[in-house]
């Protein structure tokens, strides 16, 4: 053949034809595939060395890629097909095996693993159940992905772990396939007085070459990305067909499984950080710590932020284990394979990993105990399955032990009794014995931890204690708190007139902190969601599920399979005298200078405390219906006489009236009988009160920090529309989230007191004008319209409007009216120059009013102490003659106010009276102090707090019918 004959065969035109015409017909598509074949022989037996010999190695490559893409095509065509019955005919796969795993090359066994996929998708021949296929592919698999073997690439590894994969869905889909790869050496034996059946068969330690397939996939259950997805499902599979055979049941419980799952979770967890601090990127801080005197704690290489890359994925790759093996448990039928794996996640995850690692925490070393408790945190609030819980709390908060006796007749209870004596074994070999938790326990370790004077490990304790309360509560009772039992629950159930008075009572200290939001909308909104949270407490779900059968009136019980796990929860109540409660009542002496990040979690865990519906508020938190004392005159309508017979229904009729009369009557309100927290909360608004006598402007500065937090909230639009307590910016539980830019805005504004503050033309002119003698606004906290006006004609602003219609703070509407009526006004040419200046002398007056340091503000009127305010720059009823001269005479009385008078470091003075009249200043030592704009931020938390629980009492008695009424 010449030159240009040579030239027009080997055209991609005719190619393409002539692949086509092979295609098409089934004997010259069999004909190419046999000669393929046939090459692909040659060429290997002429090679010495594949390793060595580039260009057979290539000429391989090409053959193996040939013969995978006709029997994919000829599958996807429609019957005969002949290439696909011949390569079972022939056991084409045996040299295509052997090939792969003798040429040490990576584009060869990339070419191998394809082939055998293709063979398998096809689901003809019955390749999956025959042993000869299932030999040569499992001969492959460990030999290319062995210890001698050369290193596969990310993509053939997914490929390897995929084909894997397939083989196990196919598994799944169909039991008889398991014995062409599952080959357990068995040896008949008698137990018992039984013999024959398959309970009666006993093997020894299980042998890895009795089901390759299945280390395979263990190799790989750690790997990210779908490789790990891969290998893990695969597995699942796997266990889950273990309870259709009993041999295979039998060799999973004597298998490593469980030591390689359990030493895997550990080596994950002993690649965390020893030593954490909680941290957020600086271009992301959450507006609520922006606005605070929130500061970057420090990280080295040794203490990791929680903010990195690194930690985050490490930390992601171990939670994703762990719920590895609650999806392992989820999916095992097998009760004795349960135990085994439970079995070593205890003693090798629990007993030598993580609570040794909780007994050498301390906050003393730079964040060790925020780490470990960060990370107890996140395994509650990942896991769900019962067992895996019971086993973590039993253990940790060392509630007692109780075993149950197994039945050891059965062959795989036996082998399951045989793993444990062995795991025993090995622990005290290695001279590691299973700590005692009662000398120590995670009770324990949280009361210690709150008495902690880092704020890190307070916040990330209270982290753990409310995860705690709302997902475990049964395990928090009689170990976490202290409770008694509530046997008379009508006793224990305070009246409807108490019920009303505490609920004014909560909206009356919300009232102190004032505001001029909607209110009502807001309550509403508060409301729903504390609704939907005692709706989903996990104790609560008795309560509020109605009872469809009046045969069944009990739920079924919470499905632990062992033994030891706590009670279902009953009606109690918390004790005064609670180790828990009487910390956390502690740490809200300092609410106004608690960092705003531990304030959330404080008052979360309160809220917490108070979500079950079995847990009685009375006593703890509400007054004690036994303290009850009631005016001698009652305020209800006096009762006609009782009828003289007791039985006649009149008289009956009477008694309930009578008791629903008493019912309504308030108990007179007495100081003393308050509970601690009532006391507590009664103190902060006093503070706030204190607050606003002495810092200048800070109902104006209060409402302006509102405004941002709604704006943050509006910058969502997936956000609630209307902004209650600001969430805990840390939590995993969902949150607003706002823009980086606005992050970015509000960070540049918190951390920089001398930068102007952006407003709308309103948000000026409203601070302008209240200095200028605008009526005030409203303190009531539902929102309400009645405002002291003054006697003049200067008119007010409209109420602010609700986050939802609020898009930016300028997009409100500012009526001309309300400035051409201030006497004294300037005209329309010369009025905007006027505005900007008045308003950029009034803001940098606000950023010094916040920048200024305070701290804890004497309350104490009756015995003598006062509270001296801030003087302002100006007379509020005369209006200042220019913006330069209000701006230089604000800046220096407030200097003037600023400067310490005793030499210190800024700490206030606290004026107290002696006995005969005379002032005595006394400086404290030490005193803290933060910003203004600080407690402005803590003002918002508590007032939102108190809204909440107002709310929770008013919804719980409605839900769970708490209030006598009769």
């Amino acid at each position: 053949m010449d030159f240009w004959s040579r030239l027009i065969a080997h055209t991609p035109l005719s190619s393409g034809s002539s692949r086509k015409d092979f295609a098409k017909d089934p004997a010259r598509r069999l004909h190419r595939f046999e000669k393929e074949y046939t090459q692909l022989l040659t060429t290997w037996r002429n090679s010495s060395n594949l390793a060595h010999d580039v260009e057979a190695a290539e000429q391989i490559e090409i053959r193996l890629q040939e013969l995978a893409s006709i029997l994919k095509d000829e599958s996807q065509r429609p019957l005969p097909h002949p290439c696909i019955a011949f390569a079972a005919a022939k056991q084409v796969y045996i040299p295509v095996a052997k090939i792969a795993t003798s040429s040490f090359n990576e584009w060869i066994i990339q070419e191998a693993v394809l082939f055998f996929a293709t063979l398998i998708e096809s689901e003809e021949e019955a390749f999956v159940e025959n042993d000869v296929f299932s030999a040569s592919l499992t001969n492959l698999l460990v030999r290319i992905t062995g210890a001698n073997s050369i290193r596969l690439s990310a993509d053939i590894e997914a490929r390897v772990v995929e084909l894997a994969f397939n083989i196990t869905t196919k598994i799944r889909l169909d039991p008889d396939i398991l014995p062409a790869w599952f080959k357990s050496q068995q040896i008949t034996t008698t137990h018992g007085g039984r013999d024959g059946d398959d309970h009666s068969k006993f093997t020894g330690r299980t042998q890895k070459q009795d089901f390759p397939l299945f280390y395979l996939l263990i190799d790989y259950i750690h790997h990210d990305g779908k490789v790990g997805d891969f290998a893990r499902t695969g597995l699942l599979y796997i266990i889950e067909a273990a309870s259709n055979s009993v041999p295979l049941e039998q060799w999973i419980v004597e298998s490593d499984l469980s030591t390689l799952m359990a030493t895997g979770l550990g080596a994950l967890y002993s690649q965390l950080s020893r030593k954490l601090v909680i941290d957020h990127p600086a271009n992301q801080l959450p507006p609520i710590l922006a606005l605070s005197d929130y500061q970057h704690p420090k990280s080295n290489y040794e203490i990791i932020s929680s903010c990195t890359f690194e930690f985050q994925s490490h930390l992601d790759t171990f939670l994703s284990h762990l719920l590895f093996w609650q999806d392992v448990l989820n999916h095992c039928r097998s009760v004795e394979v349960k135990s085994t794996l439970l079995e070593h996640f205890q003693v090798i995850f629990l007993q030598q990993l993580l609570y040794p690692s909780l007994l050498e925490s301390s906050d003393i070393d730079g964040g060790s105990a925020v780490a470990v408790l960060t990370y107890l945190r996140r395994i509650l609030e990942s896991l769900d399955h019962p067992d895996m819980i019971n086993l973590i709390l039993h253990y940790l908060l060392a509630l007692p032990v109780s075993s149950v006796p197994s039945d050891t007749h059965d062959v795989v209870s036996a082998a399951r009794k045989r793993k444990s004596m062995d795991l025993a074994t090995m622990m005290a070999s290695k001279g590691e014995e299973a700590a005692d938790t009662s000398l120590f326990s995670l009770v324990d370790l949280i009361l210690a931890c709150l008495r902690s004077h880092s704020h890190q490990t307070i916040y990330v304790t209270l982290q753990l204690v409310s995860v705690i309360l709302k997902r475990h509560h049964r395990y928090a009772v009689n170990t976490l708190l202290y409770t008694e039992g509530v046997l008379g629950s009508s006793s224990h159930r305070r009246t409807w007139g108490a019920h009303q008075q505490e609920v004014e009572y909560l909206m009356s200290l919300a009232g102190t902190i004032g505001g001029q939001d909607n209110f009502d909308e807001i309550y509403e909104n508060v409301q729903k969601d504390t609704l939907v949270r005692l709706e989903n407490h996990p104790c609560s779900i008795k309560l509020v599920t109605p009872k469809t059968s009046t045969n069944n009136h009990k739920l079924p019980a919470i499905p632990d399979s062992l033994p030891g796990a706590p009670r279902d929860v009953r009606s109690h109540t918390l004790s005064p005298d609670d180790r828990l409660l009487n910390i956390i009542v502690d740490r809200l002496h300092t609410f106004f200078l608690n960092p705003v990040e531990t304030n959330l979690v404080l008052t979360e865990a309160i809220f917490d405390l108070a979500v079950c519906g079995f847990m009685y508020l009375e006593g703890w938190f509400l007054r004690n219906p036994q303290s009850y004392v009631f005016e001698d005159d009652s305020d209800g309508s006096p009762l006609p006489e009782p009828p003289l017979s007791p039985d006649s229904p009149e008289y009956i009729e009477y008694k309930q009236v009578q008791s629903m009369q008493e019912c309504r009557r308030r108990p007179k309100w007495m100081q003393s009988s308050l509970p601690r927290l009532l006391a507590m909360l009664q103190t902060l608004c006093d503070e706030v009160v204190a607050y606003r006598e002495t810092v200048p402007r800070f109902d104006e500065l209060l409402q302006q920090r509102r405004e941002a937090f709604q704006i943050a909230d509006s910058a969502n639009p997936m956000a609630a529309p209307v902004p209650v307590r600001p969430r805990n910016p840390a939590s995993h539980s969902p949150a607003r989230t706002t823009t980086p830019a606005m992050d970015r805005t509000v960070a540049e504004e918190g951390r920089n007191a001398s930068r102007e503050r952006p407003s709308g033309l309103e948000a000026l002119a409203q601070r302008f004008f209240s200095e200028l003698g605008t009526p005030s606004r409203s303190g009531s906290p539902r929102g309400r319209k009645e405002m002291n006006r003054s006697s003049s004609d200067r008119s007010t602003p409209a109420p602010y409007e609700t986050p939802s219609r609020l898009p930016t703070l300028g997009a409100r509407s500012f009526s001309p009216g309300s400035i051409t009526s201030v006497p004294g006004s300037w005209d329309n040419t010369k009025g905007d120059d006027a505005v900007a200046n008045q308003a950029k002398a009034f803001q940098a007056i606000d950023q010094s009013i916040l920048a200024r340091r305070v701290g804890i503000p004497a309350i104490k009127v009756a015995e003598g102490t006062r509270v001296e305010p801030i003087p302002l720059s100006f007379d509020k009823q005369q209006q200042p003659q220019s913006p330069t001269e209000a701006l230089a005479d604000g800046e220096d009385e407030i200097k003037a106010t600023d400067r310490p008078s005793s030499g210190d470091d800024g700490q206030s003075e606290s004026v107290a009276m002696s006995e005969d009249g005379k002032p005595e200043f006394s400086t404290p030592p030490e005193e803290k102090t933060v910003s203004v704009s600080h407690v402005l931020t803590n003002v918002i938390i508590l007032q939102s707090f108190l809204l909440e629980l107002a709310s929770l009492v008013q919804v719980r008695a409605g839900l769970f019918g708490e209030v006598r009424h009769a």
